[in-house]
């Protein structure tokens, strides 16, 4: 994350050198095939660590930094590239010039059944030049390579595309992700349905922080902390300071972790995530002692797992064969699923629908079932909601009221257990007046 007050975006990098490190290949091991409550990947944090291993002896190697114009930033972008296709994915090299010199994103892509989307996960690959950038931002930079690995080795063909983004310059304003999201057609911007964002995720002294910017990818994350017991906190020390805020500026829903960088942690949040209150969340931000030593295993292996729930759950069913039964999760595939994709609710209109497809479920579902409503409106009032069970039956979950205020998100519970969990269950949505607009941000169902 970049350090306040902000550097401006055309700030000279430094020159790139030409050395490289070479031999890093094949550093990570072979992702885990344990699940996670939704059937993603429980990311191993050894796998994680070993990530950060690698671009600590890149630095180690050169110089004592991973900065832009770096030999040491040249070395990454060539490790990560190797590691990406190694695992799998299609990847390309965009360059770009800041401040007279050539620099470097590195994308990564995975095609799904529906090639029209695409959900992007990204984090910043360079360090300030005054240290090796471990937590900041090898952390995301690490997570996200060992995601991306054990993503397609669970889901071969996911239904929609993923793409991973490793942005270089984000420390001297963005400036890698910011010439990304320029450079988009409006055709590719349209494709992608929304960016989450991974800058520090392992800090020593940590926090577990969610973003705010989207209240459907905020549920979504949340969800994950709240099954593993972690509670959260909303993000706001890196508003604006890190990779999200060229997307969000661009039209596309953002979210994201965060486990703190140089605010204080509270007594409060001492008492609740454990830690040292009065000290900050990295006591090595952006300084020298931020190695390979600067890492909570905790918060790493936590928030590795977090980037890979929200992942599986927004990239659909795999069309590859299933995982092995060893791999399948204790809440079999009854753990709460999540559609996110928006769908615009007509003002005044016939009705809108949005599916969910359980399979794997091998029980009816609940009598306390659980259907959380994100739906942005500027009048919720003019709203009536049904759950739809999968043979046609519809259940009433809220009808059209006198309530002026804006916005719907809110959980509500049916009695639905007289039909099978399994099968396509559909969110209707009707606008009963005109005037006010909104649309289906995203739903979650927990049969």
């Amino acid at each position: 994350m970049r350090k306040l007050p902000l550097i401006a975006a055309t700030a000279a990098i430094l020159a790139v050198g030409a050395a490289l490190v070479s031999p890093l290949a094949n550093a990570a091991p072979t992702p885990t095939l344990a699940s996670l409550p939704n059937g993603a990947p429980d990311i191993a944090v050894a796998s994680v660590k070993a990530h950060l291993t690698q671009f600590q002896t890149i630095a180690n190697n050169n110089g004592g930094n991973r900065c832009l114009g770096s030999t040491g930033y040249r070395a990454s972008v060539d490790y990560v590239k190797q590691q990406a296709t190694a695992a799998g994915f299609t990847v390309t090299e965009q360059s770009f010039t800041s401040g007279g010199k050539t620099s470097y994103n590195v994308l990564a892509e995975l095609a799904g059944t529906d090639t029209s989307k695409v959900i992007m996960l990204g984090a910043h690959l360079d360090s300030v030049c005054g240290g090796p950038g471990i937590n900041d931002d090898g952390s995301g930079s690490a997570a996200n390579l060992a995601v991306a690995a054990a993503f397609k080795a669970a889901r071969a063909t996911p239904g929609i595309s993923v793409r991973f983004g490793w942005w270089g310059s984000e420390e001297q304003g963005m400036v890698g992700s910011s010439y990304y999201v320029s450079h988009l057609s409006a055709a590719e911007k349209a494709r992608i349905v929304g960016y989450l964002n991974f800058d520090m995720v392992g800090s020593p002294n940590p926090g577990y922080f969610v973003y705010r910017n989207d209240a459907g990818y905020e549920a979504l994350i949340k969800e994950y902390f709240a099954l593993i017991n972690v509670p959260t906190e909303i993000e706001t020390e890196g508003d604006g300071r890190s990779d999200h805020a060229p997307f969000q500026n661009a039209g596309i829903r953002v979210g994201g972790t965060f486990s703190g960088a140089d605010y204080i942690k509270t007594a409060a949040q001492a008492q609740k995530w454990g830690g040292t209150s009065g000290q900050a969340f990295d006591p090595c931000y952006h300084r020298s002692c931020d190695t390979s030593s600067n890492i909570d295993d905790t918060s790493l292996d936590r928030h590795s797992d977090a980037i890979s729930y929200a992942l599986w759950a927004l990239t659909g069913p795999a069309t590859s064969p299933s995982p092995s039964p060893t791999a399948t999760p204790t809440g079999g595939s009854c753990a709460p699923v999540t559609n996110g994709t928006d769908v615009a609710i007509p003002d005044h209109g016939a009705a809108v629908t949005s599916t969910i497809t359980i399979s794997g479920c091998n029980r009816n579902a609940s009598a306390t079932t659980k259907v959380a409503v994100v739906i942005p409106h500027t009048y919720r009032g003019d709203i009536r909601i049904d759950l739809v069970a999968p043979n046609g039956t519809s259940y009433r979950l809220k009808t059209e009221s006198n309530d002026s205020a804006a916005n719907i998100n809110t959980t509500y519970t049916v009695n639905v257990s007289t039909h099978a969990a399994n099968g396509t269950w559909t969110l209707k949505v009707q606008d009963m007046y005109s005037v006010d607009t909104g649309r289906i941000d995203s739903w979650t169902l927990t049969v």
